[in-house]
């Protein structure tokens, strides 16, 4: 019974890491979307470093002086919101548009590949508990 609450922590993960890549995917879309448009500021969606800290506990220690304080021990998956975060344009050059098309195309088949891997690992993990409930 010890291991359900790992089970439980490994979906919230599995689960908002998959929220986390659609928001980045809007956000790459968004990126293509724009690459003529003059002045506009490419976006950067920054999350992988919060999701980490959120399950590893890291910077989030708080001194507890009684067994029954508290502890913020690994912080709040469900709290990872990422950081957005504007590509400026440092060449002085052109129109000020700083979306580079062929970086975010990779960006996006990066970003593709790794939301496709976490679904099937959250699709492999809920059809183990699937078995294990039907008793087989």
């Amino acid at each position: 019974m010890a291991n359900s609450g790992i089970m439980d922590q490994a979906s919230l993960v599995l689960k908002k890491s998959l929220d986390l890549r659609l928001r980045n995917q809007q956000i790459i879309a968004g990126n293509v979307a724009n690459a003529q448009t003059p002045g506009y500021q490419a976006q950067r969606f920054e999350f992988e470093s919060a999701l980490q800290q959120a399950v590893t506990g890291e910077g989030h220690d708080v001194a507890t002086t009684h067994h029954r304080h508290i502890s913020t021990h690994g912080g709040s998956i469900g709290n990872v919101k990422g950081k957005i975060s504007e590509v400026r344009d440092t060449s002085g050059l052109g129109d000020g548009n700083t979306v580079d098309v062929d970086q975010e195309m990779v960006q996006l088949a990066e970003n593709q590949i790794m939301y496709e891997a976490t679904a099937q690992l959250l699709s492999k993990k809920m059809g183990i508990i699937k078995y294990v409930v039907q008793g087989n």
